[in-house]
């Protein structure tokens, strides 16, 4: 537990360091600006998007930027060497990112609550974001491993969001309206993410929403196992050795 203690206040302070959590604030605020932008009575719809497309992305690409930051300045040379269990490594890390995730929605929710009167079940929200945050951020550790510099990773994840996102996305904004469609999208990670998220303001059967987030947390733990299985890979590869 001290071990990861000190990993954990280690991330977040690299985060400080390369200004993470300074453009947590700034990507709020520019989405506070994009809702305070909609004219329209109910900007639910609105917010439940915004939500859905910074926890996949951000979480995805936070976890990218970090580790070659880190990258560049040697600390991962550094963990071949250290006695630092790989689990505490990674779960740290996925720790810090989901903080930086949760800073940016809190500050979004407060203004869609507080100024456009929104209704959102903010403990399901947390929990929805918990689970998609972390989903995503193991997403990310396995494009950062396939990746041998920062242009591959930014088009690994380009690839993930053309081919997860965009089809939920089509869907969410009504421009593919096919019941098989729609039934097909339930094989996405995206689709049982956009489903929690969506819970939380109503109107969701029980039934789909806890298919999707036991989906989510049968995949996390999918992921975690090859994400910690292919970190000393990894980390060898990024040694040198």
């Amino acid at each position: 537990m001290t071990a990861f203690l000190v990993l954990f206040f280690g991330e977040l302070q690299r985060m400080q360091k390369y200004h993470i959590m300074t453009a947590s604030v700034l990507v709020a605020f520019f989405w506070i600006g994009m809702l305070h932008l909609i004219e329209v009575p109910d900007i639910t719809g609105f917010f439940i998007l915004l939500v859905f497309f910074d926890i996949v992305s951000m979480a995805i690409i936070m976890i990218g930027v970090t580790i070659f930051f880190e990258k560049q300045e040697g600390v991962l040379k550094s963990l071949f060497v250290s006695p630092i269990n790989r689990l505490e490594f990674i779960s740290s890390k996925t720790i810090a990112n989901l903080i930086s995730n949760l800073v940016t929605i809190a500050i979004v929710s407060l203004y869609a609550i507080l100024i456009q009167n929104i209704n959102i079940h903010l403990i399901g929200l947390f929990f929805a974001i918990m689970l998609i945050g972390t989903f995503h951020s193991l997403v990310g550790f396995l494009i950062v491993y396939r990746s041998n510099d920062f242009t591959e990773m930014l088009i690994g994840m380009m690839k993930y969001f053309i081919v997860f996102m965009l089809p939920v996305s089509f869907e969410e904004f009504g421009l593919i309206t096919s019941e098989l469609y729609s039934n097909i999208l339930f094989l996405l990670p995206t689709k049982a993410s956009s489903t929690l998220i969506t819970a939380t303001s109503g109107g969701l059967d029980t039934g789909e929403v806890t298919l999707a987030a036991v989906y989510l947390l049968v995949g996390t733990l999918i992921l975690a196992y090859f994400v910690n299985r292919g970190f000393r890979k990894f980390v060898i590869r990024e040694s040198g050795v």
